[in-house]
């Protein structure tokens, strides 16, 4: 008999449970627009770096706020689990009133930058939830401005601050010691612990709202419909699961790595996932993953983020939104999935390995999940990702700093009867881009170009999606530091498309002289004139080039998006004055195909 077959039968009447997941669910979308209206950085306002959710009382998501990103809401229940078990340890106690800051890379969080806040909810004298914000803080007191771009730290003590379950209030009194701490150590703190306030008040929003829902069906009927609730969401997923061929399947991607380092252990380096279908349930194997880089924090923490990269990818492939709408995001989605690690690799590093710049490698494991899953369900998967990279700038204006973090879209590769997306955020990283009047009005810095990039559009019968031409001017001293992947392995084509196209980063300095730049920098000086030019990567493409339709080619070349000699190039389409030449296309294709 299958876990399926064993989930017991529905505790409440479908529809009652169906209106307290809709409560629920709006409880969350709710603390992320407080969230949202009351915070100060970009990063949160405008990119939507943030994640808010409400858990049961031992660490079960019972749901996550849409707007976030799957990179903050997912580890929400590794959060509330370690913050148990940490005060459980210390034999504290969590009482009513408390505010709880958590923020350890080896303790659930995805790494130090994103700092979490648990408001643990009574009723009575009975704990029986938490409600919890998390964000991305664009300081942390790290050894270099900017929490982002810090790709040289030696351990996760030179990461920044570590807060392992502190209370921040304890039983409504606020530590005044600890905000003395964070305000003495953390660049930009009055926006900084501006945001952070912020995070407490939605999640206090998101405990009364909670305690009101309770109030209104009971705390009985809620907790069984949340039980039905996660028995339904497993029971989607093992379905999903059983539908596929019983089978192990395979794929490797790379990772630049530190391509500018001799040390060949820290450079070109692989990420393998196996992942093995039996039944309703599915294993998957990092096992011949690179080994750790001890000293350089691109390592991956297994929770928060491998697991969230692997759970992510999963749930997007076989439950698509398209097809099954919305499903109830809680912890019944993952209990299928089984994730196999082997301790000391990059996807399960050691403490106190570094693990900061973690976001790009993250998302290349979600990639690399995808392209194993190529092989069971072709019709249901992208071609390769282009990596996304973050640029932190920092600065000094009459002695205070000012710090910002932009966040360089990639773009997804084609996928079965659709174009790859353009210069988009990717698979676990769905941020927004910032538009550049909001760039422009908060830090010395111009948005000279923002653009697709020209004639760099991958081939397939569904072509890679494009990424963006960006170029800042910085009009004041400042400083830069980088993080990203993608300038040496590109996406890859699927199913007979073609690859798609590197990143690439050029530093050009006020008197003209040019410099190329390696997918990671750590903290380097600029000066008010220069510029940073940034080309975004290329999705690969999906299927056969010649396949395409040739209008649609057509359609390409009048939207300037490739020129005619990469129409006839790549796709074999002929184009003479801004016309389709159809008989000289099919020619020209009958011709390559030995016709």
């Amino acid at each position: 008999m299958t876990r399926a077959q064993t989930i017991t039968a529905q505790r409440v009447d479908p529809v009652t449970a169906a209106v307290i997941q809709g409560g629920l669910e709006t409880i969350a979308i709710e603390m992320g627009h407080k969230l949202m209206r009351m915070s100060y950085s970009s990063i949160i306002r405008e990119s939507e770096d943030f994640g808010a959710a409400l858990t049961d009382a031992t660490g079960r998501q019972m749901c996550e706020c849409k707007m976030s990103t799957p990179l903050q809401s997912g580890p929400i229940p590794g959060y509330v689990r370690n913050i148990l078990e940490v005060t459980a340890r210390r034999g504290d106690q969590i009482r009513p009133g408390d505010v709880i800051m958590h923020n350890d890379p080896y303790g659930g969080a995805s790494h130090g930058p994103d700092v979490a806040f648990a408001v643990p909810v009574f009723l009575d004298d009975t704990l029986i939830g938490f409600s919890v914000t998390t964000a991305h803080h664009l300081d942390i007191g790290a050894l270099s401005p900017g929490s982002c771009g810090i790709v040289d730290a030696v351990d996760t003590y030179a990461e920044g601050l570590q807060f392992k379950a502190i209370k921040v209030v304890d039983r409504g009194v606020r530590n005044e010691a600890v905000w003395q701490i964070l305000r003495a150590n953390i660049r930009a703190e009055e926006m900084v612990v501006g945001d952070m306030e912020a995070q407490i008040e939605a999640a206090r929003i998101g405990a009364e709202r909670f305690l009101a829902l309770v109030g209104q069906y009971g705390l009985p009927t809620v907790m069984d419909a949340f039980e039905d609730l996660l028995d339904y969401s497993e029971r989607l997923m093992r379905d999903a699961i059983r539908a596929l061929p019983d089978g192990a399947y395979t794929a490797t991607t790379h990772i630049d790595g530190y391509l500018d380092d001799p040390d060949p252990a820290r450079r070109d380096l692989p990420i393998v996932a196996t992942i093995r279908v039996h039944g309703d349930s599915l294993t998957v194997d990092l096992t011949g993953t690179a080994p750790q880089v001890s000293d350089k924090p691109i390592n991956m923490p297994l929770v928060g983020t491998v697991d969230c990269a692997v759970w992510l990818t999963i749930r997007s492939i076989l439950l698509d939104s398209a097809l099954y709408g919305d499903i109830p995001q809680n912890t019944g989605l993952t209990r299928p999935i089984e994730i196999v690690a082997p301790e000391g690799c990059l996807a399960n590093p050691i403490f106190p390995a570094p693990v900061i710049a973690r976001f790009c490698p993250g998302n290349q494991l979600a990639d690399t999940v995808m392209k194993a899953l190529s092989q069971a369900v072709p019709g249901q998967v992208s071609a390769g990702i282009g990596n996304l990279r973050v640029v932190a700038v920092s600065g000094l204006s009459k002695g205070q700093h000012w710090v910002h973090m932009e966040i360089m879209e990639g773009a997804y590769g084609g996928r079965q009867g659709m174009d790859g997306m353009d210069a988009v955020d990717t698979l676990y990283a769905n941020t927004r881009n910032n538009p550049v009047e909001d760039i422009e009005s908060h830090i010395p810095l111009r948005v000279e170009c923002y653009e697709l990039r020209e004639d760099a559009m991958p081939a397939g019968k569904w072509r890679g999606g494009i990424g963006t031409r960006r170029i800042f001017r910085f009009l004041d001293d400042a400083g830069i530091s980088i993080e990203g992947e993608g300038h040496k392995y590109a996406p890859w084509g699927f199913d007979g498309g073609a690859e798609g196209r590197v990143a690439a980063l050029t530093l050009e300095a006020g008197d003209g002289t040019r410099r190329s730049l390696p997918s990671k920098l750590p903290y380097h000086k600029v000066r008010a004139g220069d510029r940073l030019v940034a080309e975004g990567p290329c999705g690969g493409g999906y299927g056969n080039p010649l396949e395409r339709d040739a209008q649609e080619v057509l359609d390409d070349v009048l939207d300037e998006l490739i020129g005619t000699d990469s129409a006839l190039r790549d796709f074999g389409v002929v184009i003479r004055d801004g016309a389709l030449d159809l008989a000289g296309t099919e020619a020209e294709r009958a011709r390559r195909a030995g016709g």
